[in-house]
C-alpha cells in the first residue's frame, strides 16, 4: 500500500495502457451491448452477502432515489432542480465501473492521492465508452458519462442517493443476520448526516422505516396480491 501511495502517478499510467487497449472492443461493441454487462459485475466485494448486488440493480435503485430527492427539492423545499436529469446522471454514475471493475470503498478513499489517481482513471474510462456511441449522438452522453463535468449540486444529490442505496443494501444484510454490514451502515448514516441534504434527511425520515418492515406488515395490497 506504500508502494501504492508513493507511485499513485505511475499507477495511473499503467491504467490508462490497460484501458487504451480496451478502445477497439469499444469501436466493435457498441455502447449499450457494453451498458448491458453492468449486470455481471457484483458490489461490495470484500464482504460477505447474504446475496450479492449487481451494477445494474444498484444504478436502477440510486436513480429512484435522486429522482426523488429531486422531486422532494422542488416540492418540499421549493427548490428548482431538474429531478429527471439527476435520475440520468444517477443511472450512469458507476458506468464506468464496467472498465474499472468495482473498487472496495476502503480501498478508493484510503488516501487523497489515491483518490485522484482512481478519478483519473474513472475519467479516461468515461471517454472510452463514449467512443462506442455515434458521433452523432456522444454529446448527449458526455455529461452522464464524465462525473468530472457535473455542478456541485448534481453531484451532491446523486452522491446521497448512492449512499443511500449502499444503506438500504446493509438494512437488508441486517435483516437477514448478516453482521458484517454494520460498521459500514454506521459509516453511511455518519456520512449522510455530514452531507447535511434536506431532501436526503427528509427521505430517511418519510421512507427507510419501510426498508425495515416485512411485506405482510407493511400493509400493501398490490405486494400481497390483492
Amino acid at each position: 500500500m506504500k508502494r501504492a501511495l508513493t507511485h499513485a502517478g505511475e499507477l495511473s499510467s499503467d491504467l490508462q495502457q490497460i484501458l487504451h487497449r480496451k478502445k477497439n472492443f469499444m469501436q466493435e461493441q457498441k455502447f449499450f451491448a457494453i451498458i448491458s454487462r453492468m449486470k455481471y459485475i457484483n458490489r461490495w466485494g470484500l464482504m460477505r452477502n447474504t446475496k450479492n448486488e449487481n451494477l445494474s440493480e444498484h444504478s436502477l435503485e440510486t436513480a429512484f432515489i435522486a429522482h426523488a430527492l429531486g422531486i422532494i427539492n422542488n416540492e418540499v423545499f421549493h427548490g428548482s432542480v431538474n429531478a429527471e436529469h439527476l435520475a440520468v446522471l444517477a443511472m450512469y454514475h458507476d458506468a464506468t465501473e464496467i472498465i474499472t471493475g468495482d473498487m472496495p470503498t476502503p480501498v478508493k478513499y484510503y488516501s487523497e492521492q489515491i483518490r485522484r489517481a482512481y478519478g483519473e482513471v474513472e475519467d479516461i474510462a468515461g471517454r472510452e465508452l463514449l467512443t462506442a456511441i455515434p458521433e452523432e449522438l456522444r454529446s448527449r452522453y458526455e455529461e452522464p458519462l464524465l462525473e468530472s463535468s457535473w455542478n456541485e449540486e448534481d453531484y451532491r444529490f446523486v452522491k446521497a442517493a448512492d449512499k443511500l442505496s449502499a444503506w438500504l443494501k446493509c438494512i437488508e444484510e441486517r435483516k437477514m443476520g448478516n453482521t458484517d454490514f454494520y460498521d459500514a451502515e454506521c459509516t453511511i448514516q455518519n456520512e449522510l448526516v455530514k452531507m447535511q441534504l434536506p431532501e436526503a434527511d427528509y427521505f430517511c425520515e418519510h421512507f427507510i422505516p419501510a426498508y425495515t418492515e416485512t411485506i405482510d406488515r407493511s400493509g400493501n395490497a398490490a405486494t400481497n396480491g390483492e
